[in-house]
């Protein structure tokens, strides 16, 4: 069976190559395409130094390391001359923000619901790619999140979508919506204008931030914000965000999905990728009693297996110990024993968030008495010198 790729014959015009190009992309399963100059984003060096130098990138030690390399194109690669960005819609049906009222259930980010975005863009750009250096005979380089680009910068430049006051791009036919990836190729390609700020007076997606991790509109502080929380903390959440969590347990939509530019429901096709059914709303009490086996199974074709077994049932904990107050009294028990049997996990970040965990379910009446007795067991265990880690000592302290 002939590719979309061989279905084209060569064409000589710059201009005649880009639609072309565009052509191929949009079978291939991308919905938008545009050609920017490796040069069109001389603000982004600026903007970055401003984040980095005031510590807005937690642990993100990588963009910090690579920054220079992160600010211009031209940085990565000298001999780049046009940068082609690609974006795919990857959007829900339904909106994401209903799922924050089951409380027993997880919310996991849309876009690590299905196969891993990475291994699915890369190919078809690698397939591009190989056509482009048919017709043009430049040399090319693909990237997925995988280098130090400024995806977002360069994806407005080139007409996709523009940079919205929750900095995500945003796109008029796409809402918030949209996987990028890009080819950098040494052919001087015809380049596209760039696409104009639509967000006008909304703040909708500042309002909504649980975390108030949005300093100022078009600015965010990652230390803040709950996907940072649920996926780069490295260490035990911050006290003060862990109520505001909810039953996030790894990325966080609020801010893309209450763009107004949204359209749920309203794209249907067939390349659109497709969340699996169980990571769609995952029921809380199976996901913390996940060892490392069934963590690597569950998640093997999933961006969320990047966070490890133990980040992740951390995250499961607070989601639990948030559900004190609303789930019913039947689910509220099971729930409290799945705490108690994360009390002696070998991991600490684990231990530290099941004492915290047990600690929500104390203001619950019907498992006051339960919730006490244990947590007195655990403590006396840890005082006992059993406890040797001091970040799950210092969990304790919230209940001396």
């Amino acid at each position: 069976m002939t590719s979309n790729l061989e279905n084209h014959e060569h064409v000589d015009a710059p201009e005649d190559l880009t639609s072309l190009f565009r052509d191929i992309a949009h079978a291939e399963g991308f919905d938008a395409v545009g050609f920017v100059s490796p040069d069109a984003i001389p603000e982004a060096a600026s903007r970055l130094n401003e984040f980095i130098s005031a510590g807005r990138h937690g642990d993100m030690d990588w963009m910090e390391t690579h920054q220079t390399r992160r600010e211009a194109p031209l940085n990565l690669w000298s001999e780049v001359k046009t940068v082609i960005m690609l974006g795919m819609n990857y959007g829900p049906d339904t909106n994401p923000l209903d799922a924050l009222e089951v409380k027993d259930k997880g919310v996991i980010s849309v876009y690590a619901r299905g196969h891993d975005y990475h291994d699915i863009i890369k190919k078809k750009l690698k397939k591009l790619a190989r056509r482009l250096v048919e017709e043009t005979g430049g040399a090319v380089k693909v990237f997925v999140d995988t280098a130090p680009i400024m995806e977002k910068p360069l994806a407005e430049a080139a007409g996709l979508g523009w940079q919205g006051k929750h900095t995500n791009l945003v796109s008029r036919s796409y809402g918030s919506w949209l996987f990028l990836g890009s080819i950098f190729t040494t052919s001087d390609l015809p380049k596209d204008a760039p696409e104009i700020d639509h967000c006008g007076s909304c703040s909708s997606c500042l309002d909504i931030c649980p975390t108030e991790a949005f300093p100022a509109p078009y600015k965010l502080d990652a230390r803040r914000c709950i996907s940072y929380l649920t996926i780069e903390a490295k260490s035990q959440v911050p006290l003060e965000f862990r109520s505001k969590m909810g039953n996030h347990i790894y990325g966080c939509d609020d801010c893309l999905a209450v763009c107004p530019w949204n359209k749920y429901a309203a794209i249907s096709r067939e390349a659109k990728l497709q969340a699996r059914a169980e990571l769609t709303a995952p029921d809380l009490l199976e996901l913390v009693d996940l060892d490392d086996t069934d963590f690597r199974a569950l998640f093997r074709t999933s961006p969320v297996k990047r966070t490890g077994r133990d980040r992740f049932v951390r995250n499961v904990l607070i989601a639990i110990g948030n559900a004190a107050e609303s789930a019913k009294k039947s689910q509220k028990l099971k729930l409290l024993k799945a705490i108690e049997n994360r009390l002696a996990d070998t991991a600490p970040l684990v231990r530290g968030m099941a004492v915290w965990a047990l600690g929500q379910y104390l203001s619950v009446e019907e498992m006051k008495s339960r919730a006490k007795e244990k947590l007195s067991e655990a403590l006396s265990e840890s005082i006992s010198g059993r406890e040797m880690d001091e970040t799950v000592r210092a969990e304790w302290e919230i209940w001396l």
